[in-house]
């Protein structure tokens, strides 16, 4: 009786198999020993592109020597006339963020207080939002702690090389690009 429940149950599974593999499309058919039907409407198997590079400079973020800022990324990259990235870091952003555009550095200083009250330096400005000024600085102490998200501060942070290579980098008149 074994036998023959097994036998019935075999010549199911083979029946539905046969049914599935006749009703299925091409592309999902299984394999067998006939070659495959040609098909007018097949079209050519498409490339997967190639992943998106994250530490690439934003396409959309204009030409010539410029500061980049992604405001989504928290990412800087200092940009030469050819395109290339001479480098690039993450930074702390500031509550206060300027709205994606093109700006000019408007003016630096060496050492000065921050509105948070750290000691930073290599501060370089580019935009006002309201009363609060933007710009990119580095905390003498090295750190980069988030803000207090309540404060009206405009204080882009960064490493203190990274800050060191800003400062070499941007000058006043310089173009920074912010987007997204």
């Amino acid at each position: 009786m074994v036998a023959g429940l097994t036998a019935a149950a075999v010549v199911t599974v083979a029946v539905l198999a046969y049914q599935a593999s006749a009703n299925a499309p091409d592309s999902v058919a299984s394999s067998s020993s006939a070659a495959p039907k040609a098909s007018a409407s097949a079209q050519p198997a498409t490339q997967p592109k190639p992943a998106k590079d994250p530490l690439a400079v934003p396409a959309d973020s204009g030409t010539g020597d410029r500061v980049v800022y992604a405001l989504k990324d928290r990412r800087v990259w200092l940009v030469e006339e050819d395109g290339k990235a001479l480098r690039t870091f993450p930074v702390m952003p500031s509550p206060v963020d300027p709205p994606p555009g093109t700006y000019q550095v408007t003016s630096r200083s060496g050492t000065v207080q921050g509105s948070d009250g750290v000691p930073i330096e290599h501060v370089v400005r580019f935009a006002n939002v309201g009363e609060v000024a933007v710009g990119f600085s580095a905390a003498q102490d090295g750190s980069m702690v988030a803000p207090d998200p309540q404060s009206k501060t405009g204080g882009v942070r960064m490493k203190r090389a990274d800050g060191n290579a800003m400062w070499s980098f941007a000058t006043v008149g310089a173009k920074v690009v912010v987007v997204p």
